[in-house]
């Protein structure tokens, strides 16, 4: 063969496709998918992502080696999370992972029947609708509940005890929320029990964040106990800022929270939690048939108080609030 024969024929191969082998291609389209489907947006989500991986990983699925995570965010709207979970449907996925959001949940159980939902959330599943049984979920759904809803009559009783002279405690509450009737009813029925009254502030926006802090102070607030929900916690440097500027003592649902800058937590491990999503998630591509995988439910929940934050506000945390705290962040 001719040199410039030679170069020409190295010209066309270089031009034309590469072309597999039959093996490859085919392991390649049999690597299994998962769907992500998110109200928060990837910038304050990495920790979830994280402990989604980690999860899959322990039962034998790595990301990029042999599956594949198609992310759909819904950036704290959630209107949009109907259209991305049909989106995953089409994208014809092998399960879908629904991360902290209940209204997610019941986005992807309308749009499918067949493919196998997990999801991770702070509601009640079986109040909301989401599953029959915990024990035995039914249908297509299984996932972890972190319960953090629960929680609330807890929390004001560690508020009240952090500042036993605030009788007007706000509650901040996502009015778009299935269980917000229910968050709201536990709210003042708990704090009839310690003896205070609450008033409920319903935000969904930094805007409305803005003016809750604004008309909690002009109403004679000396505490304040925030809900459990997805956009507060992608709120949470926001929230410890307005906290601090009001000089308001606050407790939340996650340790994110005080990590954050915020005064005191007490709940599940929201990184647990999407840990064992991911496992679940692994499980089911591996065959097993989320009806017949229970709802997790957490054993452990922490209290963590940010001592910094509690300085700053000028309180004095009582000792005994301290020897119970799993982690005090100085």
């Amino acid at each position: 063969m001719k040199r410039r024969e030679f170069i020409a024929l190295l010209g066309g191969a270089a031009a034309a496709p590469i072309v597999l082998p039959f093996a490859v291609r085919a392991q390649q389209s049999a690597m299994p998918v998962v769907g992500w489907l998110s109200v928060r947006s990837p910038d304050d989500s990495k920790f979830a992502v994280d402990a989604f991986a980690r999860g899959l990983s322990e039962v034998g699925y790595v990301i990029g080696q042999n599956v594949t995570v198609e992310y759909r965010w819904a950036i704290n709207d959630a209107a949009r999370l109907p259209q991305l979970a049909a989106d995953l449907v089409d994208r014809k996925v092998n399960v879908i992972a629904v991360i902290g959001s209940a209204v997610g949940a019941f986005a992807a159980k309308a749009a499918t029947t067949e493919i196998p939902i997990v999801f991770a959330n702070g509601a009640d599943p079986v109040k909301l609708g989401l599953v029959a049984r915990l024990n035995r979920p039914e249908a297509n759904v299984t996932g972890v509940t972190f319960i953090t809803v629960e929680l609330g009559a807890k929390r004001l009783e560690l508020l009240h005890e952090l500042v036993p002279k605030a009788d007007v405690i706000a509650v901040l509450l996502n009015p778009g929320r299935p269980d917000v009737d229910i968050q709201e009813a536990d709210a003042h029925k708990a704090a009839r029990t310690i003896g205070k009254q609450v008033r409920i502030f319903f935000t969904d926006s930094e805007s409305k964040l803005d003016a809750a802090f604004t008309s909690s102070a002009e109403q004679g607030v000396r505490a304040l106990l925030v809900g459990t929900d997805p956009f507060f916690t992608s709120q949470r440097f926001r929230l410890a800022a307005l906290a601090a500027r009001h000089r308001i003592p606050a407790i939340y649902s996650l340790r994110e929270y005080p990590e954050a800058g915020g005064l005191m937590s007490y709940g599940a491990s929201l990184t647990d939690a999407f840990r064992q999503t991911g496992v679940y998630a692994g499980r089911i591509l591996s065959g097993a048939k989320p009806a017949e995988l229970p709802v997790l439910r957490p054993t452990k929940f922490e209290l963590v108080i940010n001592l910094k934050t509690a300085r700053a506000l000028g309180l004095s945390v009582p000792p005994t609030l301290i020897a119970r705290a799993d982690e005090v962040i100085e």
